[in-house]
């Protein structure tokens, strides 16, 4: 399950201001996405919680009051934290080029500069 939500006002971060975040449920425990504007499609941070309750309880009080709006899960290979389709570059034909990111445009996978 993922879920992103805007912030009520951008909250100082370590590296930048965090400005909307999204929710990532994964067999691991729960990731928080951090992002740096309210356009970016990738996250500058993550945080990471044993339970969904944990992550809540620091952020759901920060949330406008759009509160938060479902995602549908990455496709395979694809980073968790994008919300566009992006993968590193060869990682699919299991030679990943670490750094390089390529994204799906009108169906196909463009470069990612």
């Amino acid at each position: 399950m993922r879920q992103y939500a805007f912030l009520k006002e951008p909250i100082n971060y370590e590296d930048g201001s965090v400005f909307k975040i999204m929710l990532y449920v994964s067999p691991e425990g729960v990731y928080v996405f951090l992002y740096d504007s309210p356009d970016a499609q990738l996250s500058f941070a993550d945080e990471w919680y044993e339970d969904i309750s944990d992550a809540l309880e620091k952020w759901g009080n920060k949330l406008d009051e759009q509160g938060w709006f479902p995602l549908p899960d990455p496709l395979p290979d694809c980073q968790h934290d994008a919300f566009i389709p992006v993968r590193v570059k060869g990682r699919a034909e299991g030679d990943p080029q670490w750094g390089s990111f390529e994204a799906l445009i009108d169906g196909k996978w463009t470069d990612m500069k």
